[in-house]
């Protein structure tokens, strides 16, 4: 029996050490945040999408009483984009959440399983992967591309 040895490259840093095209990324997420509809688990999570051509689509949580009914706030900007803009790529993938007292989350959150999928096939889909930018109050997580948080992925059979 042999151990594999994955290794995934998570960069954490702070909002001002990011590009400013992140850093605008990043605050259009939190924004969106204030847009999400979170009745049930009043957790609100804004995501911001940017594509190649440079357009930025937004994304937010939207809950519903039958809970596999509703979408998280990556799925809504991904699908969002391949719905308005099919034939071209994204970038970089932005996603900032709030707790129930209405703070934002002092440490990053990432995406649900459902939502790593989503972003698998949209990377294989592409060839390439997608930046992803975690925001937490007390820090940002950067990686390059969903491989980092699904070493061993499915993308085919």
């Amino acid at each position: 029996m042999k151990e594999l040895n994955l290794k995934p490259i998570i960069m954490e840093c702070k909002m001002e050490e990011l590009t400013n095209d992140e850093q605008f990324l990043l605050s259009k997420a939190i924004e969106m945040t204030n847009n999400s509809y979170a009745k049930y688990s009043h957790f609100h999570v804004g995501a911001a999408l940017q594509l190649e051509n440079g357009e930025v689509l937004p994304g937010c949580n939207q809950e519903n009483a039958a809970f596999p009914a509703g979408i998280c706030a990556e799925r809504s900007a991904i699908f969002a984009a391949g719905a308005l803009y099919p034939d071209v790529a994204p970038t970089t993938l932005a996603i900032a959440a709030r707790q129930p007292n209405g703070e934002l989350t002092a440490e990053p959150v990432s995406p649900c399983g459902t939502c790593r999928q989503v972003i698998i096939e949209t990377e294989t889909r592409f060839s390439k992967p997608l930046r992803i930018l975690l925001y937490g109050k007390n820090k940002v997580y950067v990686m390059d591309g969903i491989k980092h948080l699904m070493p061993l992925s499915f993308t085919e059979f």
